[in-house]
């Protein structure tokens, strides 16, 4: 497949050389160019030789010398992609986005399965969409890490929850990536009496089998709205339930760690709120590879904010809200009283919001709605600013929550000067203390 150039950057190496919109992407140094992997691997080289097809069907080859670095081309693509995102064709038990109420807009609905996403911004496939041939693709290209939703290591266990056939004989393509030293974080959402128990025990000591590449391994609890009408039964994790993932994994981490040198397999922050127990230490992370799968994102948040407190030598004057959802209230509270403390200057109000839209039994930030928002935080109009986490609005999109409302229209139908505060502890305080510019209105 071909790719169509969009746009050629002004004085960029292909602009110099006389490409424009219009023209065909064919090769790079004889290789054919499908999507974006190909692109930005063979663009890399410091000598290309890259072919064209002109849009009055004429064949341009040019040869260019660079600094090694693909964006130098100045080639544009209608997709960042050049071609289509790939979709799920699992039917996972699991599936939030199978849990979504109706007449959300388009996009909430699109099951997103694409390699190429993983290896490009850390999204987590199943590759039971994958060949032989797309295997062998990324281990030549050496793509690493790969973020992977194992699930379960059992076959027959992975396709009954995925109802994919592919989705018990795709595992081998785990072993092949891993026996060629692509490093692999794996994802395991746990569904109660699914997965668990002697189950996450086996697809623990199967994922340790396969070396070094595997870094590490998240076990996720199974997120259930209430919009789950024709679904699969599934429950909740209890405390008890929560409390026993936890600990068949500090016992898997402890048996192997005088062999690996650190921990193999991390339980979410959700795991540690329902059974009510204190969060690991920093160190206890490592590396925190898995922060975008909620595994010790509490414990960084608290160490980062805590490192910035004590660097901090002025406030503003201030009143403040900030608005969270119910997961990470214990903490947001804790920090605001800390800051309150070192500087008198300043006043927060909390404002935890229960998820309404979802059900209750959601309680993460980055699933609240600018409705719920609107209908729980009562007045806001006597804050100086309103601080909303990032992690609310949809990803990829600064202006707009879940539910379409955007952050202009939040602000006036509170008529609060609402500012949208980055993720991480640090980032947190300087919001707090005035060091990141002014909100927006």
């Amino acid at each position: 497949m071909s790719v169509i150039v969009t746009e050629v950057k002004e004085n960029s190496l292909c602009w110099k050389r006389g490409i424009t919109e219009g023209y065909t992407l064919l090769s790079i140094n004889g290789h054919a160019v499908n999507d974006v992997l190909d692109y930005r691997f063979y663009g890399n080289a410091r000598r290309l030789h890259i072919v064209f097809l002109s849009p009055c069907g004429e064949e341009v080859s040019i040869h260019l010398k660079t600094g090694g670095c693909v964006d130098d081309l100045g080639l544009e693509f209608h997709t960042y992609l050049m071609d289509k995102q790939h979709s799920c064709k699992n039917k996972c038990i699991f599936c939030f986005v199978d849990q979504m109420p109706s007449g959300m807009r388009e996009s909430l609905y699109f099951k997103d399965d694409d390699s190429r996403l993983s290896f490009l911004f850390g999204n987590y496939v199943t590759l039971t969409n994958m060949t032989e041939a797309d295997i062998d693709r990324l281990i030549e290209m050496h793509i690493s890490p790969i973020n992977i939703s194992v699930h379960t290591m059992n076959p027959d266990l992975r396709v009954k929850m995925m109802k994919n056939p592919n989705a018990g004989k795709s595992l081998a393509y785990i072993k092949k990536l891993a026996d060629a030293g692509t490093e692999i974080n794996a994802q395991l959402v746990l569904c109660p009496g699914y997965n668990d128990g002697e189950e996450l025990l086996y697809s623990l000591r199967e994922l340790y089998k396969l070396g070094e590449s595997v870094i590490s391994v998240a076990a996720v609890p199974v997120g259930l709205t209430k919009h789950r009408e024709g679904l699969c039964k599934l429950e909740c994790y209890t405390k008890e339930g929560a409390n026993e993932v936890i600990d068949m994994i500090d016992s898997f981490n402890m048996e192997h760690y005088d062999e690996l040198g650190r921990n193999f397999a991390y339980a979410a922050d959700e795991f540690y709120l329902k059974a009510m127990r204190e969060m690991p230490n920093p160190e206890y992370y490592d590396e925190f590879n898995q922060l975008d799968n909620g595994v010790g994102l509490w414990a960084l948040t608290k160490y980062d904010f805590y490192n910035a407190l004590k660097e901090a030598e002025q406030c503003r004057t201030a009143e403040l809200a900030v608005i969270t959802g119910v997961a990470a209230s214990p903490l947001i509270n804790e920090l605001a009283a800390a800051a309150m403390k070192k500087f008198k200057t300043v006043k927060i109000d909390v404002k935890t919001i229960v998820n309404d839209f979802f059900g209750h039994e959601v309680t993460v930030a980055g699933l609240v709605t600018a409705g719920d928002i609107i209908k729980q935080s009562g007045d806001l109009t006597r804050y100086d600013e309103v601080l909303v986490p990032q992690v609310m609005l949809r990803d990829g999109d600064d202006h707009v929550f879940l539910d379409d409302i955007t952050v202009e229209e939040l602000s006036k139908t509170l008529n609060a000067n609402i500012k949208i505060t980055p993720a991480g502890g640090r980032d947190f305080l300087n919001a707090i203390i005035g060091l990141d510019g002014k909100g927006s209105k």
